[in-house]
């Protein structure tokens, strides 16, 4: 799987959850549930523009200032390096989190044309508690005449806070398959310094 089409689907699919999050009574959902309820509004009222996802500089203001809060970029970024992170200076990984959190603002607004329209999301029960620091919102999206999709979201709570750090597409991480394509960066590349250099240089474009 490509950065490209790892980072198409994880805003395709955050956005069809948090946009028809209002479907649900807003007294029924959890704490990580709100977190994305608080965001739906905002993308709604967006998306009511159609000019709205042609205005680049726009789009990827948005989805600095209103999506990437409610994403843990630093887990994020440990699970797609993998073993690499491990070995990893501390240098290097605030360079990794910051150029990999740049590629995917900067691939989310260069692919924010979807229209989400005709969309429904079935919630399972969601068993939380106050002293629960993960949890997995598991959620079934309905679309007509479309199968529908199985889709788990994966939260941490940081600092008060619910992110976002992985989803599963009827199983299937998006964080985990994403991994082989920075495998294969490093081994390109020889090093993590060139793989963040190459990631910057990308950034740039």
């Amino acid at each position: 799987m490509t950065i490209r089409l790892f980072t198409h689907t994880l805003l395709l699919t955050f956005c069809l959850f948090i946009s028809t999050l209002t479907c649900a009574a807003t007294s029924s959902l959890h704490a990580p549930q709100l977190v994305i309820e608080n965001t739906s509004h905002a993308l709604q009222e967006k998306l009511k523009n159609p000019a709205f996802a042609k205005n680049k500089t726009e789009v990827r203001d948005f989805v600095n200032k209103e999506i990437f809060p409610h994403i843990d970029t630093v887990r994020m970024s440990a699970l797609v390096l993998g073993k690499h992170w491990r070995k990893a200076s501390k240098e290097q990984k605030v360079q990794f989190i910051h150029a990999f959190k740049s590629l995917l603002v900067n691939t989310y607004s260069s692919t924010f044309s979807e229209q989400f329209q005709n969309w429904s999301i079935e919630y399972l029960p969601l068993n939380i508690t106050a002293n629960d620091k993960k949890t997995t919102v598991k959620t079934t999206v309905h679309q007509s005449g479309k199968p529908n999709a199985k889709i788990d979201y994966s939260m941490t709570l940081r600092k008060g806070k619910w992110l976002i750090y992985d989803l599963k597409v009827e199983g299937i991480s998006l964080i985990i398959s994403n991994r082989d394509t920075f495998n294969q960066m490093m081994k390109d590349n020889g090093s993590l310094d060139a793989v963040i250099a190459k990631l910057e240089e990308k950034n740039k474009l």
